[in-house]
C-alpha cells in the first residue's frame, strides 16, 4: 500500500523557516532540510489538490541531476538518506524517505536563471508581441514551440507571491552585478546543454528550464553553487521527442496537463483554484513518474 500523499509537513526536531509553493524548509543545525510535498501550483496559485509521489519525483530527480552535474558547478546537496539526519529526524523516516534533502546553507541569488532552447510559454508570448525574448532579438517568423538557433539565457525576478517577471540580462546585472550575472549565464547554459543532451538520449526534449543559485564563502570571494531543484517537471518543460511538432503547444511530461484542465474549465487564475478531478490527478502523477523513469533510468524509490 502506497503512503498517503503529503500536503504539508510539521516535523519534530527542526524549525520551520518557510513554506513555499511545494517545499517546506526547515533549519537543522548548520544545515537546511528541504521537504518536497505533493502540493502543486498553477499560475502561481497553490491548489488544494495534491499529486501523489510528486514530491518524491522532484527530490529524487534533483538528486540525480546534482550527482551528474557536479563537474559543472557544485551544489548544495549533503544527503537524501534520513538515516544520516540528526536523531530527532531519523524517527520520522516514514515522512522524509524519498522526499527530503539535507543541504548546505547559502546566500541565495535573487534572480531565477532560465535557459530556453525552444520558443514556448511566456517567451512565445513576448516574441509574438515584440520579436524579442528578455531583450534578445530573435529571427522573424518563428513558430510556437520552434527550436531556437541556439539556447538563450532569460533571467527572471523571484517573487514570493504572484508571478515572476522576465527581465533582460542588463536588468539582472543591475540587481546582482554584471560579473555575477555573466558567471550565472555561463553556468545556466552549460547545465542546460548537459541536461538537454542526456534527456534527448532518453527521448525527451527539454524546451526550457530554470535554475537557482546560492553563494557560499570561498578562498578569495563567494563561490556559486546550484541550489533548490534541477531539471524537474516543475522547473522545466519536458516534451516527448517522438511527438514533437512545432507550430503549436506540445504534449508534455510536466504540469501543463493541470494548466490545460484549469484553462478548459474557465478558471480565472485567482484563488481558490478548482479541485482537480481524479483523472487529472492520476494522469499528472503518471506523467511525473514517466519523466523520472525515462531520465533516471529506474523506478521511483
Amino acid at each position: 500500500m502506497s503512503p498517503a500523499p503529503i500536503f504539508e509537513t510539521s516535523l519534530h526536531g527542526a524549525t520551520i523557516l518557510h513554506r513555499g509553493k511545494v517545499r517546506d524548509l526547515y533549519a537543522v543545525g548548520d544545515h537546511l532540510l528541504i521537504v518536497a510535498t505533493d502540493r502543486i501550483s498553477a499560475y502561481d496559485v497553490v491548489l488544494e489538490s495534491v499529486i501523489p509521489d510528486k514530491g518524491k519525483v522532484l527530490t529524487q530527480l534533483s538528486a540525480f541531476w546534482f550527482a551528474r552535474t557536479g563537474h559543472i558547478v557544485p551544489n548544495h546537496m549533503v544527503s537524501t538518506d534520513p538515516a544520516s539526519y540528526p536523531a530527532a529526524l531519523r524517527e520520522q523516516q516514514s515522512i522524509l524517505a524519498g522526499r527530503s534533502m539535507l543541504v548546505r546553507r547559502t546566500r541565495p541569488v535573487l534572480i531565477e536563471c532560465v535557459a530556453r532552447g525552444y520558443l514556448s510559454g511566456s517567451g512565445w508570448k513576448e516574441y509574438r508581441e515584440t520579436g524579442r525574448v528578455c531583450g534578445i532579438d530573435l529571427p522573424a517568423g518563428l513558430r510556437e514551440s520552434e527550436r531556437l538557433p541556439q539556447p538563450i539565457f532569460t533571467p527572471a525576478t523571484k517573487a514570493e507571491t504572484g508571478h515572476d517577471v522576465n527581465i533582460s540580462e542588463d536588468e539582472a546585472a543591475d540587481l546582482v552585478g554584471r560579473d555575477l550575472v555573466t558567471r550565472l549565464r555561463d553556468l545556466t547554459l552549460a547545465l542546460y546543454a548537459h541536461g538537454a543532451a542526456h534527456a534527448e538520449s532518453c527521448g525527451i526534449i527539454v524546451a526550457d528550464t530554470k535554475f537557482e543559485f546560492g553563494l557560499v564563502p570561498g578562498d578569495d570571494a563567494e563561490s556559486i553553487i546550484l541550489i533548490d531543484e534541477a531539471l524537474t517537471p516543475d522547473s522545466s518543460r519536458f516534451w516527448p521527442a517522438d511527438r514533437y511538432a512545432p507550430g503549436g503547444p506540445q504534449p508534455s511530461f510536466d504540469k501543463q496537463f493541470v494548466r490545460d484542465h484549469l484553462d478548459a474549465v474557465g478558471w480565472n487564475r485567482q484563488p481558490p483554484a478548482p479541485t482537480l478531478p481524479t483523472g487529472v490527478v492520476e494522469g499528472t502523477r503518471e506523467k511525473y513518474r514517466e519523466a523520472f523513469r525515462s531520465l533516471a533510468g529506474r523506478e521511483l524509490d
